[in-house]
């Protein structure tokens, strides 16, 4: 898991490392998330061989666990933490690639030191404030962006719990607004509300209430 941050730090010493991964870019409602990290290749080293041994794709972890991983990460001196956020608002004005990468360009901007160099889940991304690497399934083989990946998720989970709150006819504590059968069923039942991503078929479709559209 620390393959790429070791290279990384051998051609670029002295510079800052930061991993970078989004959440919430497949989902019906909600903002895309990204985290930023990044820490010394000392405390990366001793973190990995010890609290945070384990640590990989968010998506593969308990709710516990990346809550626990996420109390690390926030709470050990040396790392950093970031996040951005770009609202659904956003998304239906941008379109959801151009909001993903916006929000990773606020997450690494947000952290305190503008990192020289980040490694980033997927594909290339274009006009992030520093130089970068793309690697596919980055979130389960680099050690920063799985970290990444926790920070984006806890954020953005608790985000949707919060919204739950605000519209519980929708269920979002539960399915964090990824298009599941009881949050469709809820879309055809009540309509979309402020959360959600209008651009997104199955949402204009639900709102439509297209003939044989039903749940």
């Amino acid at each position: 898991m620390l393959r790429y941050e070791k290279e990384a730090w051998a051609e670029r010493p002295g510079r800052v490392l930061a991993g970078v991964d989004e959440a919430g870019r497949g989902c019906l409602a909600g903002p895309v998330v990204a985290g930023a990290v990044a820490m010394p290749a000392d405390l990366a080293e001793s973190l990995y061989a010890g609290s945070l041994a384990g640590l990989t794709d968010s998506k593969q972890l308990s709710a516990p666990r990346r809550e626990a991983f996420f109390a690390i990460l926030t709470a050990t001196p040396g790392v950093a933490c970031a996040t951005g956020w770009c609202s659904a608002a956003e998304i239906d004005r941008l379109n959801i690639l151009a909001a993903t990468h916006l929000a990773m360009r606020r997450a690494l901007e947000a952290l305190p030191v503008m990192p020289g160099f980040a490694l980033v889940d997927g594909l290339p991304v274009k006009r992030l404030p520093c130089d970068s690497a793309a690697i596919v399934q980055g979130d389960a083989k680099s050690f920063l962006i799985a970290a990444a990946s926790v920070v984006a998720k806890v954020s953005r989970d608790r985000y949707m719990v919060q919204a739950g709150e605000r519209y519980p006819q929708y269920g979002f504590a539960e399915h964090k607004g990824y298009g599941v059968h009881a949050h469709m069923a809820a879309l055809i039942r009540h309509g979309s509300c402020p959360e959600h991503r209008h651009t997104f078929r199955p949402v204009q479709d639900a709102d439509q209430k297209l003939p044989g559209f039903e749940y």
